[in-house]
């Protein structure tokens, strides 16, 4: 017979334990988005030199599989894209076109200084920040970023996620 005096237990905000019963009471958006945001697959998209240190970030000696972070290379089964490296006016329409074919909920992630404003190179050709055609969720500046900045950068896309409200149902 369960006692009905039972007592909760806080966990964090709006988290709580039964005891003895092995019960957690929550609310159905933190259980979806501690979900989402413990399994994060990033699309790597590397145009140039910052391509290099975000590979370097996925190798052995920094482990995202440890944040269960695990790079894809299909759109179609990412949810999140880091666009890392100088963007050109002619590869904006495939860096949108491979966005536009990823599944709702996404995030993109600017790496470089290039990524975040076009850098010093203010040409013609080259586009001066990749939140003129993309809706840029994390900037990382630093030319390039090491592999610490990209992995603060992912860390504060997940205490983003997580704050989310109802970005999971088509009711939103």
């Amino acid at each position: 017979m369960i006692d009905t005096c039972v007592s909760l237990i806080d966990v964090e905000e709006g988290i709580k334990i039964i005891p003895g019963a092995d019960v957690i009471i929550t609310q159905l958006d933190k259980l979806i988005n501690w979900g989402r945001k413990s399994s994060l697959w990033p699309m790597t998209f590397g145009l140039a030199c910052c391509a290099i240190e975000m590979m370097s970030t996925g190798a052995s000696h920094y482990d995202l599989d440890r944040f269960g972070i695990i790079f894809r290379a299909s759109p179609r089964q990412a949810d999140c894209i880091i666009v890392a490296g100088t963007v050109t006016k002619k590869m904006a329409p495939v860096v949108r076109k491979v966005y536009d074919q990823m599944p709702e909920p996404k995030y993109v992630i600017a790496m470089g200084s290039c990524a975040c404003t076009g850098n010093v190179y203010r040409t013609y050709s080259v586009v001066q920040g990749c939140d003129t055609f993309l809706p840029v969720d994390v900037y990382i500046p630093g030319c390039p970023p090491r592999p610490e900045a990209l992995m603060q950068g992912i860390i504060k896309l997940q205490e983003i996620i997580s704050k989310e409200k109802m970005r999971w149902t088509p009711l939103r």
